[in-house]
């Protein structure tokens, strides 16, 4: 083997560490805080697999809209709610026993799955397009959707803007 795959295949064991570490630390972190931050870790870890694939693009999108706005909404969704574990019915010990059994399902099903697979052979090419491919194809074939599409998000935006001052003023 050469240096560089061996290079390739120790990034992916240490991507592979951060994300099984970090999943389980926000499974099992008793703050919702830490479980968040332990969701953005492994959030960002899997981009770095879709970055060691070649699907640039795809992990660019897994860390701006995955760990930044989903990430962000919950941890805004979290802090702005007052309600405890209690309250919302998650101290009880039977809905943990009923998410391990169902996670452990998925893991051995997920198992299964890979061992049918044929992870011997490599793709000629990248697997995802670029994203030089994908903006030249936003920018030249789907310029008429891609625009139509950024005029409905800055339409909702202002309407939801303005609907949020409406209430504020009365």
């Amino acid at each position: 083997m050469a240096g560089k795959e061996i290079a390739i295949i120790i990034v992916f064991y240490v991507t592979c560490g951060v994300v099984v570490i970090s999943a389980l630390i926000a499974v099992f972190a008793r703050s919702v805080i830490n479980a968040a931050f332990a969701l953005f870790f492994t959030l960002c870890g899997m981009a770095g697999f879709y970055f060691l694939l070649s699907a640039d693009f795809l992990a660019i999108v897994q860390i701006v809209v995955y760990a930044g706005g989903i990430l962000v909404l919950l941890l805004f969704g979290i802090l702005l709610t007052h309600r405890t574990l209690e309250e919302l019915g998650i101290e009880k010990r039977t809905t943990y026993i009923a998410g391990t059994i169902a996670g452990l399902a998925f893991y051995l099903i997920l198992i299964f799955i890979i061992a049918q697979g044929l992870w011997h052979q490599i793709p000629p090419k990248p697997m995802a397009p670029t994203t030089a491919t994908i903006g030249r194809l936003l920018l030249t074939k789907y310029l008429l959707p891609f625009e139509i599409s950024s005029v409905t998000l800055l339409a909702a935006l202002i309407g939801s803007a303005y609907l949020v001052r409406r209430k504020e003023g009365k």
